[in-house]
């Protein structure tokens, strides 16, 4: 059930995040979902692709820092409080959520979100029991 996500550590400079995705686009990576948090000097990409070993290596190989993290992925009911729905199991199962995500789905009637959470087997099962959907990495990754 978890989700390997790539964070790349990316200078603040014009050109940079073009460097990455250039380069993941050169050996045919493909990103399924992102997200960047950055500060004046520095920022951090986060992504899930289709193969993150690859990736990882393929980054690594060209001088970037980078790290995988397992995260999980769910579907939620696209309407309103679908979102809400899932945090109010996570708090109530006593699991903080350290960030999240959405990314596009070809779906109409899911949202699809990555949270990073204190403890994924903890939340994996609270969220199991509570009939939320959990994605294996294999659907997010041929997304």
């Amino acid at each position: 059930m978890f989700i390997k996500q790539i964070s790349i550590f990316v200078e603040n400079k014009p050109g940079r995040l073009s460097s990455v995705t250039k380069l993941l686009a050169e050996n045919n990576i493909d990103i399924r979902a992102l997200s960047v948090a950055d500060t004046k000097d520095f920022g951090i990409l986060r992504i899930i692709v289709n193969k993150p070993d690859e990736a990882c290596n393929i980054l690594k190989s060209a001088g970037w820092t980078v790290s995988i993290t397992n995260v999980i992925a769910i579907g939620i009911h696209d309407t309103p409080g679908g979102l809400s729905d899932v945090m109010s199991c996570l708090y109530a199962a006593n699991i903080s959520v350290e960030y999240m995500y959405a990314f596009i789905s070809k779906s109409e009637d899911q949202a699809y979100v990555i949270l990073r959470v204190d403890s994924n087997d903890r939340a994996i099962e609270a969220l199991s029991e509570n009939n939320f959907t959990l994605l294996k990495a294999s659907e997010v990754y041929d997304m």
